[in-house]
């Protein structure tokens, strides 16, 4: 089922999750032991990250450098295939511009199309970590939207190739919206005209970066809509876990902490105390938007349901 048909069929806030591939050598069971405690609540449909290649390099004779290719997690093809098969519940591969042709692309939405997969997230991704900045592959898409429409032309039976007739893909795309805009765009204004241009492409839904801060998110639904945008926006949640989450979350995914969050973080002497802090406040902030009747909950667990599932029990 599609993810827009779960969200407008719903009377009541849904509950769904996103998980990381595990690291190349860990079996499907890891993933199975992430999924397990969070079905009781009933997820509507599990998204899948996908992470494209990165690059080594090992120094040879003579000092010099061969780059080598590494894949530190598996295909998100795959896992997507062994979560809808035990569990029957609609999985969301996320597609991703960087790292991959155009022609890649397609491959990837045939195999998506022949395992009934019929979800897919589109974003551009983020730059590796060798690149200053991000940068597209040279037969790939630069934005997302333009991912967008490659998939939406092949919902309209339009492949690459013209060899012979191909069956339509029914596809229903979601896309990334940023409450606290895009660390890349200019301002929020500039990045709303971008998250139209990505609608106005095809996508049916937006999920949220997360954010610790509500008001920002209903501050950010008001300017959507204010911008033309009417699809439905789900808020996307991390509850914190670590120390080390204080400073990382900030830094890499440029988003603030409240001040009353900040003051709570700070009494925190070990990982322990962060992680309470962390299940209290993703109640607290899940229980408002709950309140506010947000289509969906869409936690980030990282693969670590523990704190998720403490949080559902209080909201779900």
């Amino acid at each position: 089922m599609k993810v827009i048909d779960h969200l407008n069929s719903s009377k009541s806030t849904l509950f769904s999750f996103e998980i990381l591939p595990p690291l190349k050598g860990k079996s499907i069971q890891s993933i199975y032991d992430g999924i397990d405690p969070l079905m009781e609540f009933k997820p509507k449909f599990i998204n899948v990250t996908y992470h494209r290649e990165e690059y080594i390099y090992k120094e040879r004779e003579k000092g010099l450098l061969e780059k080598i290719a590494i894949r530190k997690r598996p295909g998100t093809v795959g896992i997507c295939a062994a979560i809808m098969n035990k569990y029957q519940v609609d999985a969301v591969p996320h597609l991703i511009c960087g790292g991959f042709s155009q022609e890649e692309t397609e491959n990837a939405l045939i195999d998506l199309q022949f395992l009934g997969i019929d979800n897919v997230l589109a974003l551009r991704g983020d730059s590796i970590k060798t690149e200053s900045n991000f940068k597209p592959h040279p037969e790939g898409h630069a934005f997302a939207k333009d991912l967008i429409n490659q998939v939406v032309q092949m919902n309209q039976g339009n492949y690459m190739t013209e060899d012979y007739q191909l069956e339509p893909t029914d596809f229903c795309i979601g896309t990334a919206g940023y409450p606290e805009k895009h660390f890349e765009a200019m301002n929020l204004s500039m990045d709303l005209i971008h998250l139209k241009q990505k609608v106005d492409a095809g996508a049916s839904y937006i999920v949220t970066q997360m954010f610790f801060d509500n008001q920002k998110y209903f501050d950010f639904v008001d300017a959507c809509k204010n911008t033309g945008i009417n699809v439905p926006i789900i808020p996307g949640l991390k509850p914190i876990k670590t120390l080390q989450h204080a400073s990382f979350l900030p830094k890499f995914f440029h988003v603030d902490f409240p001040e009353a969050l900040s003051k709570e973080i700070i009494k925190c002497k070990d990982n322990a105390a962060i992680e309470q802090v962390g299940v209290e406040w993703g109640i607290q902030q899940s229980k408002e938007l709950k309140a506010k009747n947000v289509p969906c909950i869409h936690y980030y667990t990282m693969s670590t349901s523990t704190q998720v599932k403490r949080i559902a029990k209080e909201v779900f």
